[in-house]
């Protein structure tokens, strides 16, 4: 292959990988990789200090060098016809069924994922960007193992793509000796390859960033945005990202974030699994600190009904949209009382999105977004969304602090964190990172949920089930190994293979029960895959 001077690929280069991995895109990728990955570090060292202090005892708060742009009178660029109706947004990772599925779902917006419910094995991520290269020209198809034909429709959702976040690299390639980033690789090759084509058919290049934590996180997109756009002769604007906030340090700084991406901002996403990990991950060694099962942590709980209006208020006073996030529900085949409590669940987790203002919300299953855009045609009418909708109140840190409820915590909800950690490693590990468990559409946020759950009750002196037994790693390991029996035996019965599951219980076993807690689950773990 004729590499651009200082790039590296350490890994198989088929014949259509090498329709992606161009001397001209990989160029972008050096560019970008030079101008910013080294603020991309120092952001990622200050996220590291930040922690430090807040393990001390800090407590996040607005802040006062910002209060400017609080205060300010301005708004978000207009957006394209394209983003202006996102009622239902669908997401899945890049392999090609899940495409073209998520393509003629019916949403009016499909979010094709290189991160969260993506494992980022190195043909995972350049078969997803050949997957998206021959989507958008309308050449995609498959055909599954009994010969039926997956193909795409006349009419198709409005794509928008999630690279991976700062704190993830793509190991594979290296750039003047030094790992790029996942980000700015997943951005860089699509972008290269698609951005003048979407354009020529109406819609694109739009993205969903994720996992920031501060308005200069933000400020670095748009930079990249800036650079990029000009790189391959774009106007400057045209790029158009969604924000996920799952972090709870972002909700301190929504409108700041907003602010940064003002030229190319669409708007603001309440990404809530993530969003109670993080929460986790920040207070893990106050005292004071205990969330209850993560069944118990419902969109109506005050510290995430807070964060979900602020996230309202902030979008619609700057004329931004505000989307609602997932409901991990799927639809439960041969069981209509299961199926329709199910149903009963995504109908009023969008009716509340809906009535609270949100613009769209997020589905994990096709089957579902018929269901979703009845309840937000209840709110919005003909409107192709409710930006003029201001919403009353003043959110502050008082309340997205207000970590309720503690209890319950019971056997069982310690068991279900321990079963679907294990199965969801497993199945990461094995390549698939979109797994549905227990009637729920599993990504690696829950994954994080799981295995913090169980680290912090096991250090925290609240961690107690509610029969009155501390949780101890003396409690937990037995637990570890009965329900890997038990993981293995339902994806037996499904026909797949068993062996990465033995070491997904290894690493569960250790990124619960070490002393020092591991910041990303999907570090270490992308460390041990190929």
């Amino acid at each position: 292959m004729n590499l651009p001077a200082g790039i590296q690929i350490n890994a198989p280069v088929t014949a259509d990988y090498a329709k992606i991995l161009t001397p001209e895109a990989l160029a972008l990728v050096a560019k970008l990789h030079r101008a910013f990955d080294p603020r991309r570090q120092e952001l990622l060292k200050a996220r590291v200090a930040r922690q430090a202090r807040i393990d001390a005892g800090e407590m996040p708060d607005l802040l006062p060098e910002t209060a400017h742009i609080r205060a300010g009178d301005w708004k978000i660029a207009p957006l394209p016809k394209a983003l202006e109706n996102r009622r239902v947004e669908i997401t899945g990772p890049v392999e090609a069924k899940m495409i073209i599925n998520a393509y003629n779902s019916g949403a009016d917006s499909y979010m094709t994922d290189f991160e969260d419910s993506n494992s980022p094995k190195w043909d995972n991520q350049i078969q997803g960007q050949v997957n998206l290269y021959k989507a958008i020209r309308r050449e995609l198809s498959f055909k599954n193992e009994a010969g039926k034909e997956y193909k795409l429709n006349d009419k198709i959702a409005t794509l928008q793509v999630r690279p991976r976040g700062w704190h993830l690299d793509e190991k594979h390639v290296l750039i003047d000796g030094q790992r790029v980033s996942g980000g700015i690789f997943d951005f860089g090759l699509f972008l290269f390859h698609n951005a003048k084509e979407q354009i020529a058919r109406g819609a694109g290049p739009f993205f969903y960033l994720p996992k920031m934590e501060s308005h200069l996180e933000a400020r670095l997109w748009n930079d990249i945005f800036v650079m990029a756009q000009d790189h391959i002769g774009l106007p400057q604007g045209t790029i158009k990202a969604t924000v996920l906030v799952e972090t709870i340090l972002a909700t301190f700084e929504l409108e700041e974030i907003l602010y940064e991406l003002r030229n190319h901002s669409a708007g603001l996403n309440a990404g809530r699994w993530d969003y109670i990990f993080s929460c986790i991950k920040k207070f893990k060694k106050n005292k004071d600190f205990c969330l209850a099962q993560r069944g118990a942590i419902t969109m109506e709980v005050p510290f995430m009904r807070s964060y979900a209006l602020a996230l309202v208020q902030a979008c619609h006073k700057r004329g931004a949209p505000a989307m609602g996030g997932m409901s991990a529900l799927i639809p439960i085949k041969g069981d209509p009382v299961a199926n329709e409590k199910a149903l009963a669940g995504i109908r009023h987790d969008k009716t509340r999105d809906a009535n609270d203002g949100f613009d769209g919300g997020w589905v994990a299953h096709p089957g579902l977004v018929s269901i979703a855009a009845e309840e937000f045609q209840k709110v919005l009418g003909d409107r192709p969304n409710q930006w003029e909708k201001q919403v009353s109140g003043t959110f502050g840190p008082k309340d997205w602090l207000n970590f309720q409820p503690e209890q319950p915590i019971t056997e069982a909800g310690l068991r279900n964190n321990i079963n679907v950690g294990i199965h969801y490693l497993g199945s990461w590990l094995a390549g698939n990172g979109c797994v549905p468990i227990h009637n729920l559409m599993e990504d690696a946020a829950t994954a994080e949920i799981s295995r913090s759950q169980v680290w912090q009750w096991v250090v925290s002196p609240k961690g107690k089930l509610d029969d009155g037994r501390k949780v101890t790693a003396e409690m937990v390991r037995p637990m570890i190994a009965e329900e890997l029996a038990k993981v293995k035996a339902t994806v037996s019965a499904q026909g797949e293979k068993t062996e990465t599951y033995d070491q997904a219980a290894v690493i569960f076993d250790k990124m619960s029960l070490t002393p020092e807690y591991p910041e990303f689950l999907t570090l270490p773990l992308y460390e041990a895959m190929e």
